[in-house]
């Protein structure tokens, strides 16, 4: 979408996106021998073309500005490919410790793994990238079966590999060390609340909690939209020393859309919001591991908040690296829907308070 266009001609495409997802994620609730948004799911491995644009300026507005809040703006992409494959980004993992090899999972059942090229500390594309359907117990897409597919949640714990289903509100694990994104899927146990999660604002991010932090061993679920009888969102603590329930105090409007989990013990919340009048608006609040417990109300402040006057789409996906020079430089990634009116969008910063 073209820095040139005005904020008015900006939202009123966004929420023509925003209507046509609506409509898609109504019609998929009817009766029907497939689910209309699985179309673009892929049946088998295949290396894909991706091509990337630079966005050079966070805020197009204010091109000398590259401080926002607790970020230092790096610099983004605009990714398009040819493969109808391609889109759809709703969590994103690096598989190594450089900020390179990542995994990406998009709401379509397909996995996407590749490396990020760089020129300096800016991105420039990305090289080797392959896409692959996510496989169940048997070995077969999980597109098959009606309605698991909505794959929105990422973690990783080694090459122990964790994917939240949305629609169904269920976690699938899979061992990477058996084949990688060939490796196949078990569904794991979870508690009742968990699956009487909303129909479409369950499961939304997954993080795992590394040995050295409070809760190790622990995998915390998310919802996006799930609210406990004060209106607040709910999590969940899923395996480890102790496991339950707990609650994250929900303000401004905000619904989660992911996580990720910092060294310094930070659990990073991506939050967003979408309104007919002013688009959409994301946010990024700071929650400390050590106050989260079964029953207990966590919250925390905010580092980061964009909207439609800067480059940003609806960012779905958040993964942190740190780099040789011991910055954290957080990457954020957006599902455009397999929408025309939006964009796949990877975006940089370093976190520098």
């Amino acid at each position: 979408m073209s820095n040139h266009r005005s904020r008015r001609s900006f939202i009123g495409h966004a929420a023509a996106g925003f209507s046509t997802l609506v409509l898609s994620r109504l019609a998929q609730a009817q009766p029907g021998p497939k689910p209309a948004l699985i179309e673009h799911a892929v049946a088998a491995p295949v290396g894909i073309e991706v091509n990337a644009r630079p966005i050079p300026n966070f805020e197009p507005r204010d091109r000398a500005r590259t401080r926002f809040g607790s970020l230092d703006y790096r610099g983004g992409l605009v990714l398009t490919s040819p493969h109808r494959g391609f889109g759809g980004l709703s969590g994103f993992r690096f598989l190594d410790s450089k900020g390179e090899r990542f995994l990406a999972i998009s709401d379509q059942g397909t996995w996407f793994t590749g490396r990020i090229r760089y020129s300096g500390r800016s991105m420039t594309g990305l090289d080797d990238v392959e896409a692959a359907p996510v496989l169940n117990a048997e070995g077969r897409p999980i597109t098959e079966k009606r309605l698991w597919y909505d794959t929105e949640s990422l973690a990783r714990d080694g090459d122990l590999v964790y994917v939240g289903l949305e629609r169904v509100n269920q976690i699938m694990r899979f061992d990477f060390a058996k084949g990688g994104t060939r490796a196949r899927g078990e569904v794991l146990p979870t508690p009742p609340a968990v699956r009487k999660l909303p129909y479409n604002k369950g499961l939304e991010a997954l993080v795992f909690v590394p040995k050295g932090q409070p809760l190790a061993g622990t995998l915390i679920a998310l919802s996006e939209g799930g609210f406990d009888a004060d209106g607040n969102l709910i999590g969940f603590l899923l395996g480890g020393p102790t496991p339950g329930q707990f609650s994250i105090r929900r303000t401004d409007q905000q619904l989660i859309s992911d996580a990720v989990l910092l060294p310094s013990g930070d659990l990073l919340i991506l939050e967003r919001k979408f309104s007919w009048f002013t688009g959409i608006d994301i946010r990024i609040r700071a929650i400390p591991l050590k106050s989260i417990a079964p029953g207990a109300l966590v919250d925390g402040p905010v580092l980061f908040k964009a909207d439609l006057g800067h480059e940003i789409d609806n960012m779905e996906g958040i993964d942190a690296h740190v780099t040789a020079d011991g910055e954290t430089v957080l990457t954020l990634v957006s599902d455009d829907n397999f929408s025309m009116l939006q964009r796949t969008l990877l975006l940089q910063f370093a976190l520098v308070e």
